[in-house]
Formats: structure tokens, sequence, C-alpha cells
């Protein structure tokens, strides 16, 4: 057998770009610097889409949304201290989410450091920290070992982001080697027989069982498999906080999403379960109502790639099951079947569960919350966009007040069609929007966002023009920071102090930057402006004015 034919040098850069393409990435998101041209001019030929963005935060955004949409690994590039700093909200938040994705930082050359250099910096021991994992690349003999155990490190296990720093003189060094190694792809953990066997006696045995399902589903692709597993054994579902897509919101079994807007009736419910699967869920602050669930006094199952142990004052699981969800779902559906559950009590467990989702619903119509001020109903806007979007459409939210009325009031009917940061990271909602576009160019995409949030990334319209984004951003304008208005209210101090924000004219903003942009001010503009946004051939804005006394569902301020 006649030997391979010796491998043609290339650079660094050239070889980090193909290992990066062989692992899965089909887009980089950045701010252009001169620390990284070796690897940024040889992403297109190595087959890797380049977007260009108008702020390395907007990158980062971009692309944890697009490892969070797509489950693939992403690319941020940034260039030394400055670049590496604008990149970490989006590396937080990646964590926060467990995004696969990869933030590469152009850094000084290796003979300057130490002496000053042009915006030199620790990158691995500043920024990285808030990464899953981080390393230099400091030599060109160590760039192949080193890229390829970043890339793990983002897909293994629990995803997440990862920090390569990478010299400016190493990426135009020539190094010989072979052909990417086969792509990496992580191994579904799956779980014993006997792990699954207890689960599903805990969940037959209790009365009113209760499944908390998160990210690890939607991640695992799993929402059909826990649809029909919580048929087979009439259990309801909420959904995590941010997490609304992971069930269908129409199906009689999903009684909500846990967190910040949550009607009374999804704690009550989670608190009212003497049995709970808690499901490829982190267990976070907000999910769970402020460490509120599961109940100390409740036995409770943990099924994720990493279970909560004991730690921090929070209670172990009864058990704790280091699956992926959809692999812990096909085997748990393997081993019921329709009559698992004896009539009686299946019969008792649907009859209680269509009250439960009565309950649900009644406090779920958002529309008809009491409305007297000027301005726009939030609620009736989103009762708008469940009646004029289709199934498919993608919704993305900032962070902020307004929030709270889609999360009591949309209805998510398909998974994937939902990006929102579990960081609480303001300026989110149209990057992440623009990088769902880009996915996912023939789709309705909506971005929800305060005024405070959405002046944060507005820059990011340019690019959303550029990359022929049809992405539909919705304006909620109360000319403040409403969310820290209403802690401080709750402190009875500083009222006011530093919230209280200036008018911006974000449609004229949006039309400065070549989108289309409009303003709302009454319930009846809404559905013709947003019509006339889907039958657009470009970004549009649509800005809507709110009674400034409105801070959250159903809460009034004081005059």
């Amino acid at each position: 057998m006649a030997a391979a034919p010796p491998a043609e040098p290339r650079t660094v850069g050239r070889l980090i770009a193909d290992h990066l393409h062989a692992a899965g990435v089909t887009t980089a998101f950045t701010v252009p610097g001169e620390s990284f041209l070796g690897l940024l001019d040889a992403l297109p030929a190595a087959g890797i889409r380049v977007v260009a963005t108008r702020h390395e935060g907007g990158a980062a955004f971009m692309a944890e949304a697009h490892g969070q949409l797509t489950g693939r690994l992403a690319l941020a590039l940034a260039t030394r201290a400055v670049g590496a700093a604008n990149l970490a909200i989006g590396i937080h938040t990646a964590r926060a989410d467990s995004s696969p994705m990869i933030a590469i930082v152009g850094g000084v050359q290796r003979a300057h450091r130490g002496r000053e250099a042009f915006q030199e910096a620790d990158i691995v021991g500043s920024i990285g920290r808030l990464a899953k994992w981080s390393v230099e690349i400091d030599s060109p003999a160590r760039a192949e070992a080193l890229i390829d155990e970043a890339i793990r490190h983002a897909l293994a296990g629990r995803p997440g982001p990862v920090v390569v720093a990478v010299p400016e003189d190493i990426l135009d060094e020539l190094v010989t080697s072979g052909a990417p190694a086969a792509p990496f792809r992580p191994t579904r953990a799956e779980p014993e027989p006997d792990e699954v066997r207890d689960v599903l006696q805990l969940l037959t045995r209790a009365r009113r069982p209760a499944i908390l399902a998160g990210a690890g589903v939607l991640r695992s692709r799993g929402t059909a498999d826990l649809v029909r597993l919580a048929e087979i054994l009439e259990v309801p579902v909420v959904a995590a906080w941010r997490r609304p897509d992971v069930f269908p919101n129409d199906h009689r079994l999903y009684l909500g999403m846990t967190g910040l807007g949550a009607p009374s009736s999804v704690r009550e419910r989670l608190e009212a379960a003497d049995a709970l699967v808690v499901l490829g869920c982190r267990l976070s602050e907000i999910a769970s109502f402020e460490y509120a669930i599961p109940r100390d006094d409740v036995p409770w199952a943990h099924v994720d790639l990493e279970p909560r142990t004991s730690h921090a004052g929070l209670s172990a699981p009864t058990q704790a099951i280091a699956a992926d969800a959809r692999t812990f779902l096909r085997v748990a559906r393997r081993r019921v079947s329709s009559g698992v559950l004896a009539a009686e009590a299946f019969d008792a467990r649907r009859d209680a569960n269509i009250q439960d989702r009565l309950l649900y619903e009644a406090a779920s119509v958002v529309d008809a919350i009491p409305w007297d001020g000027p301005g726009i109903h939030p609620g009736r806007l989103i009762a708008t966009l469940n009646e004029v979007l289709p199934p498919q459409a993608i919704l993305t939210t900032d962070a902020g007040n307004f929030a709270g009325w889609a999360s009591r009031g949309f209805r998510f009917r398909r998974p994937g069609t939902f990006l929102g940061p579990t960081s609480g990271a303001m300026g989110y909602g149209l990057p992440a929007a623009i990088a769902a576009s880009i996915e996912h160019p023939g789709r309705p995409v909506v971005a929800l966002a305060g005024d405070g949030g959405f002046a944060m990334t507005m820059n990011e319209l340019e690019t959303a023009v550029r990359e022929g984004a049809r992405t539909i951003a919705i304006v909620f304008d109360n000319a403040r920071y409403g969310t820290i208005r209403v802690h401080q209210e709750s402190r009875g101090t500083g009222i006011g102090e530093g919230t209280e924000l200036g008018a911006v004219d974000f449609a004229d903003v949006a039309r400065g930057f070549g989108a289309f942009g409009v303003r709302v001010d009454d319930d009846a503009g809404f559905e013709p402006a947003l019509r006339d946004a889907l039958a657009a051939d470009r970004p549009t804005v649509i800005q809507v004015t709110l009674d400034r006394r409105w801070k959250a569902v159903g809460r009034l301020d004081p005059a």
C-alpha cells in the first residue's frame, strides 16, 4: 500500500479555520482586528461565512444565539484586551445558557509581552475565567492539538463557551499536518436501566406528579419524546424560565413557564406536586423561584448532563442521573406503554390536569388585564402576535419587565422558536434575532426589547441591513430603565434616581440605518404595522409607546 503524500504546509490561521469548519462552524461573528488577520482572512477559504458586526458585544450575542438555536459550535472573534472585554457579556451569557461557542482573541506578539504592548492583557486569566475553559496557543507546534481540545471542551458534557487566545505572530507561521481529524461528536450520555425504572416508578406511584423541563430537552431535540411520555403517564409539564418552547404551549398538559412573569398557578402547581422530575434544567435562581422548587420534602429526580449534588445549602435530589435528556426519554418510552397506569388513576390525573390547565389558561390571558392609560396595551400586542405570526416564527427577547407579557401570554407551538438569555443580559434581543434570521432566512424573526436594552445594541441594525436579515424589532418604549425603577420603588428609596431616560425616536434611527421604522401610539395601529413588517424586504423597527405607569404584568405604577 502506497504511503499517503505529505501534507502541504499551511498557516496556523488556516489550520485553525479548517479544524473549526470540520467541527461544524459555519459562521463567524466579529469586529475585525489586526491581531487576528491571519485567521480572519483564512475563514472564507475554509468554508466559514464572516459576519462583521458593529460591536464585539453584538458579535458575541449573535454567536451565542447561533449556538443556542442550532446546537452547533458557534464562533466569535475579537482583538486583544479591548475586543475581548467587549466579548465578555456574550461569553457570560453562553455559559449561563450552555451554548457551544468558541471565542478566539488575537493577542500581542510573543516578543512584545510584558513590555506594555499595545492593548496587552492576560486574556486567559481575565476574560477566560468567564468561560467553561480557556487556553492560549503558545506555539505553532501546539496549535492543532489545542484547537481540537478547545472544540471538545465547548461541545462535550454540558456545552459552553471556550476562550482561545492566539498571539498575532503565530497565525502566519507555517505548519505541516494532516487533514483535520474526524469531527468531534460528543456521545449522548445514557442512563442505567435501573435509573430509568426508578424515575418511572416515582412518576407512576405519585398522585400529583409534574415534570419541569429545560434547555437540555431542547438541545437534545427531545420535545416530541417528552410529549409522548407525558401523554402516556398523564403528567403535566412546566417549562423552565426562558425555555417556553420546550413543550407545545397549546397542549393540554402544558401548565406554563417558571420565573419572571409567571402566573401564580405555575408555582402553586409545582409546590403541590408530590413527585417531581427535573429534566434538562439547571434549577437556577429564577427558574426555581429563588430555590423554592423542588420543595425539601418532595421526592424528585434530576436528569441532566450535570445533575445537582448537595452543595451551597441546596438539597440533593432523591435520584441524580447524568444523562442526555432525549436519550433518557427514549429509554423511558421503551419501558412504558399506554396501559402503565390503572384506568382509575389515569382518569383521576386527567381530571386534575384539566382543572390545572384551566387555571393556567385563565391566568395567562394578558390582553384582558384592565387598561386605562395612553399608548399600547402590551397584552393586546402579545395577543396580536399570537394571531398573526405562524408557528415557525422565532421570537427573541431582551431583558426587562416588558418580557413578562410575552412570558405569560405568547404561545410557542414548536421547539426552537425562542431565544432569550438566562443571564439577564440587556441588548441581547436584536443581535439574537439577526443571528436567527441569518440561519433561517425564510422564517419570520421578531425581537422584543425595551427602550433601554434596544439602545445598547441598535447599532447592529446596520448589520441586519447589510446581511439581508429581515428581522422585526418591537421596542417597548417607556423612556426609563423600568426593571430597576421597580426595584427602587420596592425599597422605598431613591425613586427615579438614574432610571429616567430621554426620548429617542427609534423609528427614525431605524430609517437612518437603512431599515424601515414606524411608531405606533395606539392598539389599532399595531397589527397593520406588524403585517407590513412581515411583508418587508428589509429589517423593521416598530416603536410602541407605553403608559409610563405600567411596569410589569398586571401592575400599575403610582401616578
